[in-house]
């Protein structure tokens, strides 16, 4: 039986350290990479403080799977609609969603499919 080569071996929920996309920031670069870096920092922190908040977390789950109505999500989140608007407002704002209406009900959908990706990955790490 052979022993792991390190502890993340031993942990299911982490990734051996082979190989990486990631960029190695300890190696010199020039100017411009290191500010596309930095920009996509910014760009990759600003999604992430949109969807880390449980109900918005919540509308992007239950929208990954298709387009629902605002009655349909303050149903599945036991909410009332201010609450669920205004959590509506930041992910439109993010343009992570968009709305259309029909009638009286407005329909939300998801318009960036990194949020889709992004989702069905934290459900494989914490739900499953």
């Amino acid at each position: 039986m052979s022993m792991p080569q390190d502890m993340s071996d031993m942990d299911p929920h982490r990734t051996p350290r082979t190989s990486s996309i990631l960029p190695r920031i300890d190696e010199p670069m020039d100017d411009a990479t290191w500010n596309r870096i930095r920009d996509n920092a910014q760009t990759a922190s600003d999604f992430l403080k949109a969807i880390s908040h449980e109900g918005r977390l919540m509308i992007l789950c239950s929208l990954a799977n298709g387009e629902k109505s605002v009655a349909e999500l303050e149903a599945m989140l036991s909410s009332r609609q201010a609450a669920v608007s205004q959590q509506l407002s930041r992910l439109r704002l993010e343009g992570l969603v968009t709305a259309r209406r029909e009638g009286k009900q407005i329909y939300y959908r998801l318009t960036d499919d990194r949020a889709r990706l992004i989702i069905e990955r934290v459900y494989e790490l914490f739900c499953t």
